[in-house]
């Protein structure tokens, strides 16, 4: 999926920070790709996220294709976030955000192996 229509430019990395250059997307994608799929489990994250911010994150990261709403329960509905393919591809990109917060920023914790190691 492109979203085209939102580029503020033809720059790939321009392009790229307008899907997930703040400071939420990135940690929902990581949360995603450790197991994480339900709101409430994103809730639970050590960086505390605001319910409305979340919402609003979690629409985009559907809009741009990166993951799929699924539902997993009838009444109430309630949705769980599968990634896709594109939202797998950001795997080896946090891999090495992970490496290099690691290398350059000691006190930050080491994630879990199956993000560093996949």
């Amino acid at each position: 999926m492109s979203i085209k229509c939102c580029a503020r430019s033809e720059c790939p990395i321009a392009s790229s920070l307008d899907i997930f250059g703040d400071r939420w997307t990135l940690i929902i994608l990581r949360d995603m790709l450790v197991g994480k799929s339900k709101f409430g489990e994103f809730l639970t994250s050590t960086e505390n996220i605001a319910t409305n911010v979340l919402s609003k994150r979690l629409e985009l990261i559907e809009r741009t294709g990166l993951a799929d709403r699924v539902v997993y329960q009838q009444r109430p509905t309630r949705y769980e976030y599968k990634l896709t393919d594109k939202g797998k591809a950001l795997l080896p990109i946090l891999q090495e955000m992970c490496k290099w917060g690691n290398r350059y920023m000691p006190e930050t914790w080491v994630l879990s192996t199956a993000l560093i190691n996949e």
